[in-house]
């Protein structure tokens, strides 16, 4: 994908990562109030160390996806890890790219800062995105557990 363009994302690019982050989260059945938009957004700008990375997919000059990662400790390694929290490519360019570009420019973010790697998760019946992950990565044995604070 010649025209597929991978560059952090910046201040300008909130109208399109607010229409593409709602996508996200519909996709998932939930949404979010906007002051969970701005902080979140907040965050991916704010370049700390400790704090979440966005990275945006741009093709022909529009905005198609995105993905949030961080790096963190690990109590097994010296170095961090990276935590792929979330991944979108628009409905209409799946399949051609952009979600293993996206991966890729994560993974070499990771690289760069030494980490051990990247991992990630996904429900076990979003068959689509698990296509390319199992082309991309290696599925874990582990399963994931939540116990919400009310």
């Amino acid at each position: 994908m010649p025209e597929l363009q991978i560059r952090p994302i910046t201040s300008q690019d909130r109208l399109d990562w607010d229409r593409m982050f709602t996508a996200y989260l519909a996709f998932y059945k939930t949404s979010r109030p906007k002051t969970v938009y701005d902080s979140s957004f907040a965050r991916l700008q704010s370049g700390a160390d400790n704090e979440f990375k966005g990275l945006i997919a741009v093709k022909d000059g529009q905005a198609i996806g995105f993905t949030h990662y961080l790096f963190h400790r690990h109590m097994w390694s010296v170095e961090n890890s990276c935590y792929l929290q979330d991944l979108y490519v628009d409905p209409a360019i799946r399949g051609t790219g952009a979600g293993r570009a996206l991966i890729e420019a994560v993974h070499a973010e990771a690289a760069k800062a030494g980490a051990t790697g990247v991992y990630w998760l996904t429900q076990e019946d979003n068959k689509t995105a698990r296509q390319l992950y199992d082309r991309v990565a290696e599925l874990t044995p582990f399963v994931k557990y939540n116990k919400p604070i009310n």
